[in-house]
Formats: structure tokens, sequence, C-alpha cells
């Protein structure tokens, strides 16, 4: 059984529930409260999206910071000769 149908009965509100469940929502929490319900809905929204902005310009940035980031290299020619010269004289 895989997820889709499992879950196939939850789908987004039509018309008429978007209605059912304002008036279920106007009952219980009354004409006074909604409006800051509302306010209070709208602030988060717009702190989760900047939040979301934030880390997207982060990875952004670290992708952008890993790209230009020279690619480092084993030592190779002169510097590795020049380790076993040192070597050699020591056991002199």
């Amino acid at each position: 059984m895989n997820l889709q149908t499992l879950f196939s009965f939850i789908s987004m509100p039509g018309g008429g529930e978007w209605m059912v469940l304002s008036v279920v929502a106007l009952l219980l929490f009354g004409a006074k409260k909604l409006p800051e319900l509302a306010r209070g809905l709208g602030k988060a929204m717009a702190e989760f999206k900047s939040a979301q902005r934030e880390f997207q310009d982060e990875i952004r940035r670290a992708e952008y910071a890993v790209r230009e980031e020279p690619r480092k290299l084993p030592m190779t020619g002169a510097n590795s000769s020049h380790g076993e010269e040192t070597a050699s004289r020591s056991d002199v």
C-alpha cells in the first residue's frame, strides 16, 4: 500500500468546505478574535518566508565559496625533491 492511496481522501477544501470552516471558526473564536488570529498568522507566515530566504541565500553563498575556492593539488615537482634532499643530508 503506497502513501498516495493511504492519504487519497485528504485534499484542499473546495468553496463550500471553506464556507463551513469559516462559520465554525467564527462560532469558536468570535468576530473580535478572528482578525487578531489572521494578523498573527500573517506575521508568522512573513517570518517563515524571511527565514526561508535567509537559508537559501546562505546556501547560495556557500555554493559560490566552494566553486570559487582554488582546488588544492598535491605538492609536485621541486618541493617534493627538496624533502628528499634534507633527509639524505641528515643521514651523513
